[in-house]
């Protein structure tokens, strides 16, 4: 089968990260894939160092007359069974061909960018739902999963080299700090917790705000900025609890990663971690913007090592089960043969 990827991501995020590893793993499951990217020269590093060859194009706005007739002959020089969009940007530039085109929603995007798309797919049903919900067909939208790297095993990062005290309950956050990733909310249930450390492991423009915050609220100390790292599994081994604060998340793959590598989840109760999270059995989920329910759930977890493993390992199985990337390949695979296969008899 042969793939195309399109997208015009950020540097860093969730998706982009994503995007990266599910080329990579088409790639080596026998699939011949074609990366088409914005132009990121360590993105492109990555990619060929896997051994792809992506197309980097500028990706601009509406005065961007260019980059859209590049992909047609970026494409037709491929000539993928399936080009993929990745969000908005990408689907506004991508164009219409031989080709069936998928538009790949990793949140509650405006369809109107999707238009020329033949297909829709969301990584959660609750976006599959919404996108039926705006009258788009159901034979056009479409669930497919996301998967996140197995971090069992992974050897935990030096709480030293943190700066936190090994004795102390570890607090792990992970994301950019954006407004909707509720940092604030989780350095004020910190507040509450005065015995625990919370590094949070991201970059972005709440920075100056979220430590001038963990100042005002005397926190300072136990507050870890890390900055933007690619060692999630070693953070994530080093921590007690993985702290989803989110307001928005439309999926959770740090919630993903979190079950793969057994540690116990607490989560605000945003769209993506309140379909993943079965309520005391593969973490808890406390109500959005409430500090202190967060910080008492966090407190629960940690008083019970006995039910802090049993989350741990329920949410094991429940990646094992549905989000390792032999089970997410499969699934993928079957939708794009079907959509072939379909593609001439399909009514738009």
């Amino acid at each position: 089968m042969r793939i195309a990827h399109i997208m015009a991501g950020a540097h860093d995020g969730g998706a982009e990260l994503f995007y990266e590893r599910m080329t990579i793993a088409q790639a080596r499951s026998g699939e011949t894939v074609l990366p088409i990217i914005r132009t990121d020269a360590a993105r492109a590093a990555r990619l060929r160092e896997a051994g792809l060859e992506p197309v980097q194009l500028r990706f601009g706005g509406p005065i961007d007359l260019l980059t859209r007739p590049r992909i047609a002959r970026a494409l037709r020089a491929f000539r993928p069974d399936i080009a993929m969009t990745w969000m908005s940007r990408a689907s506004m530039h991508a164009p219409r061909g031989p080709w069936v085109l998928v538009g790949r929603l990793g949140g509650y995007y405006d369809p109107k960018y999707f238009r020329a798309c033949d297909h829709l797919v969301g990584n959660t049903h609750g976006i599959v739902a919404w996108l039926r919900a705006k009258a788009i067909p159901e034979h056009r939208t479409h669930y497919l999963p996301n998967f996140v790297t197995d971090f069992a095993g992974t050897p935990p990062a030096d709480r030293a080299a943190l700066g936190i005290p090994a004795n102390a309950p570890m607090l792990l956050g992970l994301g950019r700090l954006h407004r909707d990733k509720g940092f604030d909310i989780a350095l004020r249930a910190l507040a509450r917790v005065p015995q625990a450390h919370l590094a949070i492991a991201g970059s972005g423009p709440e920075e100056a705000a979220l430590k001038a915050l963990a100042a005002e609220l005397g926190v300072a100390e136990r507050a870890h900025f890390l900055g933007w790292r690619r060692d999630a599994g070693a953070l994530l081994a080093a921590c007690d609890i993985f702290l989803c604060s989110s307001r928005g998340e439309p999926l959770g793959n740090m919630v993903l990663e979190a079950w793969s590598a057994r540690r116990p989840v607490v989560a605000l109760a945003a769209l993506g971690p309140t379909e993943l999270i079965a309520q005391d059995e593969t973490g808890i989920v406390t109500p959005l913007e409430d500090d202190a329910a967060l910080a008492a759930a966090v407190s629960r977890v940690l008083a019970d090592p006995t039910f802090a493993a049993r989350l741990a390992a329920a949410g094991r199985r429940r990646y094992e089960n549905d989000f390792t990337e032999a089970a997410v390949l499969a699934t993928w695979r079957r939708l794009f043969e079907r959509l072939i296969a379909s593609k001439k008899e399909t009514p738009r």
